[in-house]
């Protein structure tokens, strides 16, 4: 993936890039950091030392904040250099569950509520003076909760208007969990990205011997929910697609829910072919190794779990025996969330890098520049899928 060319700086910069990466978020922050820094000082340009290029080739484009909290809990957001007239990416990762705060006599975990205000804090504390601010929440903050059923709040739409009411330009998200809650703010900008390149480029950098055509491969999705990632991706691919959905007993309930009587498939015959598992966000991972092993059991060949999200809400055991007895190969997910160091060690887990991307994105954007063609990766897919191809038949 390259970046901008220099037949792109036809257009000048928005304004002096600033990058604001939370506590939360500062390791993908200070790649993304690393990748602008040598891009742009590889860059050349005629009028690179004009005013309009103003601060356009720094060492670190990181603008430090800091984000203390008092001994009742409560908090408060301190910028320590000025950021009028720049053009502000704040990055914020919702889903950090290892950072902790001390409240009077207890030390209490970082939910994602407390990561959300910590954001409107920083917001607030720019207060206006930034040429724009464009936040960069690769897990958008209660996207589970973006529909209305009954008498229920929409959390994930009040979020983003709360944004957009305190200035916020443009809202850059990974695979939403439903991308039509950005109608909450529909003057705005907002994009939600795939990061399926990252998938493709890490499984085949990582696994030898696959036949990625529609004798032997295939794309599967667990769930309704997660079919347009699954079409796409086997369009891409040009290979077959299937899915399971729940089959529900709704003669009962059990904890308020219809229980369920059993998953079915609904695809063509799948014995035998290697498989990308693909879903937004793995939580638990209940759903998802029960898939994976009913695949196994119809009789598949190598499973490859793919998630953009690796939350584990309830630990690695689980997946650890899966593997153990052959229910999946291996798992992707991104570091766009925090990735504990014992996920970091497991044998069976791939890490997919989105800093370059999101690197990509803002140097783009930076220039006012159109990233359509960034959000489309189809062509680097069928380039990669192409030149693994023509390497395996050598």
């Amino acid at each position: 993936m390259a970046q901008l060319s220099t037949k792109d700086l036809a257009t000048l910069p928005v304004g002096r890039l600033g990058l604001i990466p939370l506590e939360s978020c500062s390791d993908l922050g200070q790649k993304v950091n690393d990748w602008l820094v040598q891009w742009r000082k590889e860059r050349v340009h005629k009028h690179i030392d004009s005013f309009a290029f103003e601060g356009y080739q720094r060492d670190n484009y990181k603008i430090a904040v800091q984000t203390p909290r008092f001994g009742s809990g409560e908090g408060k957001c301190v910028v320590n250099e000025s950021v009028r007239g720049d053009d502000v990416y704040l990055m914020v990762d919702v889903c950090n569950y290892s950072m902790t705060y001390r409240m009077g006599p207890y030390t209490n975990l970082m939910s994602p509520d407390d990561h959300f205000q910590d954001l409107k804090r920083v917001i607030g504390a720019i207060g206006g003076k930034a040429r724009r601010v464009n936040v960069i929440m690769p897990y958008l903050y209660e996207s589970r909760q973006s529909k209305r059923i009954g008498r229920e709040s929409l959390d994930c739409a009040t979020a983003l208007q709360e944004l957009t009411n305190m200035g916020v330009e443009n809202i850059i998200t990974f695979d939403a969990h439903d991308a039509r809650v950005q109608n909450a703010t529909p003057l705005h900008g907002f994009e939600t990205v795939q990061p399926a390149y990252q998938f493709i480029k890490a499984l085949l950098n990582h696994e030898e011997g696959l036949h990625i055509d529609n004798d032997h491969f295939m794309i599967i999705s667990p769930d309704e929910g997660s079919m347009g990632r699954a079409i796409y991706l086997a369009n891409i691919l040009g290979v077959d697609m299937g899915m399971y959905y729940k089959r529900l007993d709704y003669s009962r309930l059990v904890n308020g829910r219809h229980p369920i009587a059993a998953y079915e498939f609904l695809g063509p015959k799948l014995q035998g072919k290697d498989m990308i598992l693909v879903d937004d966000m793995i939580s638990s991972g209940d759903t998802i190794l029960k898939i994976a092993s009913l695949l196994k059991e119809r009789g598949a060949g190598r499973i490859y779990i793919c998630s953009t999200f690796g939350i584990f809400t309830d630990g690695l055991e689980k997946f650890d025996e899966a593997h153990k007895n052959g229910v999946f190969d291996k798992l992707l997910t991104t570091n766009l969330v925090y990735q504990t160091p014992e996920l970091l060690q497991k044998n069976y887990y791939i890490s997919c890098d989105m800093s370059k991307y999101i690197a990509l994105i803002i140097d783009t954007l930076n220039h006012d520049l159109s990233v359509s063609h960034l959000l489309n990766p189809v062509d680097r897919i069928k380039r990669c899928v192409n030149n693994y191809m023509a390497q395996y038949e050598k």
